[in-house]
């Protein structure tokens, strides 16, 4: 029986890939859908049931620690393990609130949800487990002015320095002196350097030889109530059926597939996390 769990899957892309999980598993499998608001979760696994498919619900806020400490436990108690962990749950920015008032929810969610995650879970991979942070392209160190790319040095950081790190980055938008001291205009630069970061710090301390494939992904634009807002032509974006392929592809990757490892992944290549030289 192979046990997959996927934060955020109330809507958007995660539906699509607790949709995309359950299709390709069929009965060899249990697929978990979480969400932080229950209402909403049990409403996307009637919607899936209506579909003839059988996701199992979770009620899961990745910005709660006891929450995602809670998961995790049930999954070692129901299983004994989990074979893919999809960690896509995200805090949605919108233009009626400034970074300022949004940063601190966006980073909990979307970075600390993440380490949350990792720390909760990874004791129960299984054999040939596949652990795929959902992130973007923009998750890299091109993305960054070269005074700060030096602050994500994945080779010895922590999840504990990343999160230092993450907590300055909050002050400073919070105060409006982000600018000032080189960071991006968008928090969402910052926030997509930060999961990719995290994942290659797991990636970097796990041990390659049962398995486990540990990645991120980046689905590319994709036309959904989060993204829309943001862009004036949506006309190239993919639905979340389309953007879940990718994704899916790399969270169910045969057992003695050792590569892509520690990677940021769009659309089947591989994204350099080091800027290449001109």
């Amino acid at each position: 029986m192979t046990v997959a769990f996927v934060t955020g899957a109330n809507q958007g892309l995660g539906l699509s890939l607790v949709r995309g999980l359950c299709r390709q598993l069929g009965d060899s499998g249990t697929v978990y859908l979480s969400a932080r608001d229950p209402e909403r979760g049990r409403a996307a696994i009637e919607q899936l049931r209506a579909e003839g498919l059988d996701p199992v619900f979770c009620p899961l806020d990745v910005q709660d620690a006891s929450q995602v400490e809670m998961a995790a436990e049930l999954m070692r108690e129901r299983h004994g393990w989990v074979d893919i962990v999809i960690s896509n749950a995200a805090h949605r920015r919108t233009r009626d609130r400034s970074d300022a008032e949004t940063v601190r929810s966006f980073i909990d969610t979307n970075n600390h949800g993440t380490h949350r995650m990792i720390r909760a879970f990874s004791p129960l991979l299984n054999d040939n487990a596949r652990f795929i942070v959902v992130a973007s392209a923009f998750g890299r160190l091109q993305y960054l002015p070269e005074h700060l790319r030096a602050r994500f040095d994945t080779s010895t950081m922590t999840l504990e320095h990343l999160e230092t790190l993450l907590e300055d980055y909050t002050e400073l938008v919070e105060a409006g002196k982000d600018r000032d001291a080189g960071w991006p205009e968008s928090i969402n630069i910052p926030s997509k350097i930060a999961q990719v970061a995290a994942m290659r710090v797991m990636a970097r301390d796990y041990n390659r030889e049962r398995g486990i494939l540990i990645n991120a992904a980046c689905p590319g634009l994709i036309d959904t109530e989060a993204s829309r807002p943001w862009f004036d032509d949506m006309s190239a974006a993919k639905t979340p059926d389309e953007g879940a392929t990718d994704v899916l592809r790399l969270a169910t990757l045969p057992a003695g597939t050792t590569d892509p490892y520690g990677e940021l992944v769009q659309y089947r290549e591989i994204l350099s996390w080091t800027p290449r030289p001109a």
